[in-house]
């Protein structure tokens, strides 16, 4: 696997071309980026046809991994040589200026394009389906029931290189023509946050277990 992704763009299809300026081609940031999601919306033509579709993922080095049924059409395609797009964003507020054109939100967002290989090694398996499910609760793989080989064999798991990502990002106030300053009209941003409530124990739980350290102020963001 490669070990880095470059400072420049990777390639053509990765190069921002609208707003260049709020480009970012360097592995922290994109991986950063990655971690911090859950879904990442997968784009492959099928049949003729484009498909979109949300996935679960888990980020190793520098591949992603998605996983489905065995009969998911989007991750058979990827798999058997479909160019795909794939996207992760995250909404940090909204953008309010004094006219209509220049509102705006303030993002971070990474697009990846590649095709997929589907994962047969059974330990490559593993550590990618363990991977993603610590990447909704660190730390969960190994407090719950591992799949089983009849779960496994119902399984796919495609890996995705992210050797063509790049990171595109805005922050910051409105931009305002000049000639819309003194207009008498709020301007600024609203933040936006991701907030988790208290955890709910299942209904049908049969012992008295506390709720686990990893799900106490559960956050998608460290510190």
């Amino acid at each position: 696997m490669s070990k880095s992704i470059p400072i420049s763009p990777p390639s053509p299809r990765a190069t921002l071309k609208r707003a260049p300026d709020r480009g970012h081609y360097d592995r922290e940031t994109v991986y950063a980026i990655l971690d911090e999601g859950l879904v990442a919306h997968l784009g492959v033509v099928v049949d003729g046809a484009p498909r979109v579709i949300p996935f679960v993922y888990a980020r190793i080095d520098d591949d992603l991994y998605l996983h489905g049924s065995t009969g998911n059409r989007v991750l058979r395609a990827l798999r058997d040589g479909a160019p795909g797009c794939l996207t992760v964003t995250h909404i940090d507020g909204l953008v309010l200026a004094r006219s209509a054109f220049h509102h705006s939100v303030n993002y971070r967002s990474v697009v990846a394009h590649g095709a997929g290989v589907e994962v047969t090694d059974p330990e490559e398996r593993k550590r990618a389906l363990d991977a993603t499910v610590d990447q909704v609760a660190n730390g969960r793989a190994k407090d719950v029931r591992p799949p089983n080989d009849e779960e496994l064999r119902r399984t796919m798991v495609v890996r995705m290189s992210l050797a063509e990502a790049s990171a595109k990002m805005r922050s910051g106030e409105p931009i305002e023509d000049p000639d819309d300053l003194g207009l008498p009209h709020w301007a600024g941003v609203l933040p936006m946050r991701q907030a988790f409530g208290e955890p709910t124990g299942d209904s049908l739980l049969q012992h008295d277990i506390d709720v686990p350290g990893y799900l106490v102020d559960y956050s998608r963001t460290e510190g």
